[in-house]
């Protein structure tokens, strides 16, 4: 269930970052909406991983979050604000996929 919740703290990673990306491009009270949701959104998050933190590995849990909200975030830049996907790019992407998948297998 633990790492159901660290799964979840990433997804709302990925959410706050993609709220401030919305937030620099409105203006007016458009923009406290997402600063707002970007709040919202990072208390979730920080909340799971510290629920999660009490049961596995600190080092575990912070790498796996991270790299969730790296990916995610990267992959949002790509289909929302049209941020360019070349090779390197999806090359160092997918080794940061397989490292989360691998700290995931050797966790205990």
């Amino acid at each position: 269930m633990n790492w159901i919740f660290l799964v979840v703290a990433g997804l709302f990673e990925v959410l706050f970052a993609f709220c401030l990306g919305k937030a620099k491009e409105t203006s007016g009270y458009q923009t406290y909406y997402w600063y707002f949701g970007f709040l919202i959104s990072l208390l979730i998050s920080m909340g799971l991983l510290i629920k999660v933190t009490q049961v596995l590995p600190i080092g575990t849990s912070y790498a796996v979050w991270t790299g969730i909200g790296a990916v995610g975030t990267i992959l949002i830049g790509v289909i929302f604000f049209k941020e360019p996907m070349e090779f390197w790019r999806i090359f160092f992407l997918s080794t940061l996929v397989i490292s989360v998948i691998g700290l995931k297998f050797v966790s205990h």
